[in-house]
Order: C-alpha cells, then structure tokens, then sequence
C-alpha cells in the first residue's frame, strides 16, 4: 500500500493534478481571506510614517525657542 502511494507520487501527472486541485484552490482561498488584512497593515504603516515626519518638522520648528530659554 505505501509502495502503491510512493509510485503515485512519483509520477509528473499526479503531482500536477495535485497542485491544480489542492494547493492552487487553498492558495487562493488564503490570499483573498488575507487581502483585507495586508492593505489595512500597508494604510497605517503609511499613516504610521505621516505621523512621525510631522512629529519631526513641529519638533524642528519648536527646537529655535527652546535653544534661546
């Protein structure tokens, strides 16, 4: 029996049936699950980035009057 799924396995046109019927379909079935996810991780990566560059001019526009105290 395990000779029989070896020798299944071996073969060119098992393994492509495989991977059209199994992990093509699964792959795409994650990626659209995940989809959402990754643009939200990509806006506040960019909102995350925003931020921080105007945190830096206000501090370089604040940094004059501190140096005169």
């Amino acid at each position: 029996m395990i000779e029989g799924l070896i020798d299944f396995f071996k073969k060119d046109e098992s393994k492509r049936y495989l991977k059209e019927t199994i992990i093509h379909p699964v792959g795409h079935i994650i990626y659209n699950e995940m989809y959402i996810y990754l643009w939200m991780i990509c806006l506040y990566h960019v909102f995350l980035i925003f931020i921080v560059l105007v945190n830096l001019y206000l501090l370089l526009r604040v940094l004059p009057y501190l140096q005169q105290i």
